[in-house]
């Protein structure tokens, strides 16, 4: 059941990264569906937002990629963990340069204020979570690290459920924006509840580490 989900996490994180790269590193991104709604309303203007969206893109790409190997890899040699700590230097620069730009991007959500504020909350939460991961370790409280960054990649992760929700909500709402607005705070509380359910699961159970 474990390989399951932990196959499943990596799977979905490369499938978006995937689709994200195909639609705006090969194509031009007025092109993009979500662009494309934007470019109807005559108060918005492609540049300077679009150079947002793609710093958006390269740094939510490889916290994304970057997070499974960091919960799910085994580090039983000190090779193993000199990676564990490259990466997880590189995870939490992009999450930090992708929250800050974000913020800027969220100012400009689809939706009005609604979508705003919860794009800007999971920003802000983003970047919490995952500056508590960095002061645990740097305190040595490896377990409390390990909590931490789960609730960070559960964050990271909003980038694939983001996904998953839009799609069908637009559909059963048939409103691109009502669906937009919904989204905007189902594409990440959700993940932050299920993951905080699953810490405090393991701490009944006993402790628990990435890789086991």
């Amino acid at each position: 059941m474990r390989k399951t989900k932990t196959f499943l996490v990596f799977l979905c994180a490369i499938l978006i990264v995937l689709y994200t790269v195909i639609q705006y590193g090969f194509f031009d991104a007025k092109l993009a569906g979500l662009v494309q709604f934007k470019l109807q309303s005559p108060d918005f203007h492609v540049t300077p937002w679009v150079y947002f969206l793609y710093a958006h893109i390269v740094t939510g790409a490889l916290a994304l990629l970057i997070g499974p190997f960091q919960i799910f890899r085994k580090q039983r040699h000190a090779k193993s963990r000199d990676w564990h700590r490259r990466l997880g230097m590189v995870y939490v620069i992009s999450i930090f340069i992708s929250g800050i730009v974000n913020i800027y991007l969220s100012l400009y959500a689809t939706a009005g204020w609604i979508a705003q504020t919860g794009f800007i909350a999971l920003d802000l939460a983003w970047m919490f979570t995952t500056y508590i991961a960095v002061a645990k370790i740097m305190r040595q409280d490896v377990p409390a690290h390990r909590n931490w960054m789960l609730r960070s990649y559960a964050l990271t992760f909003a980038a694939v459920t983001l996904r998953v929700y839009l799609g069908p909500l637009s559909l059963a709402f048939g409103d691109f924006e009502l669906a937009y607005r919904f989204t905007a705070w189902l594409c990440w509380v959700p993940n932050l509840v299920i993951i905080e359910m699953v810490i405090r699961s393991r701490s009944v159970k006993g402790p628990t580490g990435f890789g086991r």
